[in-house]
Parts: structure tokens; sequence; C-alpha cells
């Protein structure tokens, strides 16, 4: 019963839990106040403890995490769905980037912006914590823990993959409606290795170069050439 109990509440804490903190918090207006670090250090913190409820929970209902596809894979099979991982990923976030441009693609919301580092200390921390917390806890929660339980659940794992990318799009609601799509679209390709393989880990590597060269790369480096186009208008 307890297990039962502790399945259920975790699964409604990542499909409605998070998406409603995560709305709360982009209606914040003081966050443009806060130091960017600082965002850093919360948006960190709060995905490790959201974790670190997912370990207590996934002990207590499986006893291991092998059920929750932390397995090995093949070290080549690791390599080629990491690679074409990130190669989809940013081919895709590329193709929004000049849709944004365009007017064809929602604009990104003034909390991505905020997060979106400036100095080499700040792409430091993106590098080193921010984007393998990102990687580490959130392929877990989503991609290890729901994804698994709601394959259990619903009547094919279509339906689980759907759901459970729906959830990581929802999850990130401060991103506004961008956000959402895009993480939702990213989920999706996130999920399919662990559906084919049974194992994470080739998408959290492949989800911590996304993140990495996503903050410290190509979210800067569209900024700047926004400005130079706004500057030539």
């Amino acid at each position: 019963m307890l297990a039962k109990i502790a399945g259920i509440f975790f699964v409604l804490l990542l499909v409605a839990g998070v998406p409603t903190l995560s709305f709360l918090t982009a209606r914040q207006r003081h966050l443009r106040f806060v130091p960017r670090r600082a965002l850093y250090v919360s948006a960190i913190l709060s995905q490790w403890l959201l974790a670190a409820l997912g370990v207590v929970v996934v002990l207590v209902i499986f006893g291991d995490f092998a059920a929750v596809s932390f397995r090995p894979v093949a070290s080549l099979t690791f390599l080629r769905w990491t690679l074409a991982l990130c190669l989809a990923a940013l081919a895709f976030q590329g193709i929004l980037l000049v849709c944004e441009h365009s007017g064809w693609w929602p604009a990104e919301s003034e909390t991505v912006r905020l997060l979106l580092p400036e100095t080499r200390q700040e792409k430091l921390w993106c590098v080193l914590l921010v984007a393998p917390t990102a990687a580490l806890c959130e392929e877990f929660v989503y991609r290890g823990y729901l994804l698994t339980q709601l394959s259990a659940w619903l009547p094919s794992r279509g339906w689980a993959w759907a759901a459970s990318a729906l959830a990581f799009g929802l999850a990130h609601t401060y991103q506004g409606l961008s956000g959402v799509l895009r993480a939702g679209v990213l989920g999706a390709f996130f999920a399919y290795p662990v559906l084919c393989w049974g194992s994470l880990y080739p998408s959290m590597a492949a989800h911590f170069i996304y993140d990495a060269l996503a903050l410290v790369w190509l979210g800067p480096h569209f900024l700047k050439f926004e400005s130079r186009v706004d500057a030539g208008q």
C-alpha cells in the first residue's frame, strides 16, 4: 500500500505539481533583479531535491534502480545514440532559432534570457553545475521514473512516451510557450533510446551536451545576433 501511494504521489507531483510551481515562478516579476548565480543555485537545489525524493520513491517501490532504466549499454551503442541525440537536439534548436527570428515561432521568455550566462564564471557554472544537474536529475525523474510508471499504467508505451514528454514540457512553463514546446519535443527525443534499449545513459550524456552548448554557445550567440539586427534597423 505504501509503495502504491508513494508511486501515485510522485507521478502527480511531476505531472501537476512541478508545472504549477513552474507557472508560479514565471509570474514572479522580481526575478529580473535576482543575481544570475542565485538563479543557478536555486535551479540546482530544486532539481536535486526533486531527484532525492525520486530516489526514495524508487527504493520504496522497486528496491533498485535497474527498474527505472539505470542499466548498462554497449559502448558503441552508447556513443551512437549520444551522438544521434545531440545532433537531433542541436539541429532542432537551430531550426527554432531561425523560426523565432523569422517570426514563425514564439519568442523566448524573459526568464530564459535571464538565465543565459554572460561572464566566464557564469559559463563555468552552466557547464560544471547547471547542465550536469539537469541531465542527471531530469533524465532520472522523467525518462527513468515517470516513463516507467506511465508505461505500466497506460495502454501502450507510445502513450507513455507522449505523456512523459508532455509532462516534461509543462515542467518548463516558466520558459513560456516556446520553452514548453521545445522541452516537450526534446523530452520525446531523449525518451526514444530509453524505450529502445532500456538505458538512461545515452540520454543523460546527450542532455548534458545539449544544455551546455545551448546555454554557453547557442543562446548567447543568438542574443548577440538579435542585438546587431535590432541596431541595424
